[in-house]
Order: structure tokens, then sequence, then C-alpha cells
């Protein structure tokens, strides 16, 4: 490829990615981002109605606090996979500086973490919450380096634990309470 013609498509690309993320950016409401704690999420997480819960997207509600969880642990050991350092240092540092400012994500709610073991639907969601309460116990209380993030790069524990909100509160925007019929 010429030189200039990988110019132009470099020049192309990056503003179409401009686009895009600005879009993302901005069809985002802003919410108090004092709310993005370890003990909101919990607090959030102990007032579900568990035995009446369902999800109205592709996973159940085992598999959304699976996922979650998984995440939370990954933090703190390793991601099994990661995007390329270009994406972390670029998409994926734009796109967690856009979701932080704004308090809130937007992500595919049925796409698990790279890598990572796979979620059967045929569990408890009961252990599943426990996991996902005692793994955000796990981080509040972890002093140690925490390992990049597969997608956003390298993080700190504040920033970590915003993501790791967001990431929850994006998920249980899919997770109703069903009412029952009782006659």
């Amino acid at each position: 490829m010429e030189r200039r013609q990988f110019l132009k498509s470099s020049v192309v690309t990056g503003i179409a990615i401009t686009g895009i993320g600005s879009a993302a950016f901005y069809s985002i409401d802003e919410i108090d981002k004092n709310t993005l704690t370890v003990s909101a999420a919990i607090k959030t997480l102990n007032n579900l109605p568990i035995q009446t819960l369902e999800s109205s997207g592709q996973w159940s509600v085992y598999q959304i606090f699976s996922h979650c969880a998984q995440s939370i642990e990954f933090s703190m050991s390793a991601f099994p996979q990661h995007k390329s350092r270009l994406f972390k240092r670029t998409l994926g540092h734009f796109a967690f500086r856009a979701f932080e400012s704004k308090g809130q994500m937007t992500h595919s709610l049925n796409e698990p973490i790279p890598g990572a073991p796979v979620i059967t639907e045929s569990f408890d969601p009961i252990m599943a919450l426990n996991r996902l309460i005692q793994s955000l116990i796990d981080f509040d209380n972890y002093h140690q380096d925490l390992a990049p993030h597969f997608a956003y790069g390298e993080l700190t524990k504040r920033e970590y634990e915003i993501a790791h909100v967001m990431h929850l509160n994006n998920h249980l925007q899919e997770i109703r309470v069903n009412q029952l019929n009782i006659t």
C-alpha cells in the first residue's frame, strides 16, 4: 500500500471512529458518579427480590450475575484474552473515558468476556448472586496490583470500581421482577 493511500485510509478510519464514539457519548445520559461504588452496588444487589427476577435479554439471571462476577474476578487475576495494545490505547481508552464521564456504559449485553469459560444457564441465580456479591467484597478488600482490563488497559482501583459498577448497572437493565399472578 502506498504511503499516501495508507494515510488517506487512516484519516477516514479515524474520522469514522470519532463519529461513532461521539454519537455513543452523546446518547448516554449522565448520572451521579458518586453512586458508582462497591457499597452502593452491594446494597442494590441485596435489595433485589431474587426469587422473582427474570431476564428480558438472551442471558438468564444466573448468566448475568456470573458474567459480572467473572469480570470483577479477572480484574484481580488476569483476563484470559486481550484486545490489541493499539486498541486499548485508542478505542478502549476513549470508550472508558466516555463511559466514565457520563457515569454509565452501554455495551452488548450477551457478549462474553473474550476467552472466559462459558457460563451455563442451568444453575441457581442465588448462587450466582452470592458469587457476585463476594467478588465485589473481595475487590473492595483487594490491595495488590490489578490486572489490565482486556479492552480498557491499565485502570486505577477507583477506575476499576467505576467500570465494574457501570458494567453491573448496564446488565441490571435486563433484569426485571416477574409479577406473579396470585388469584
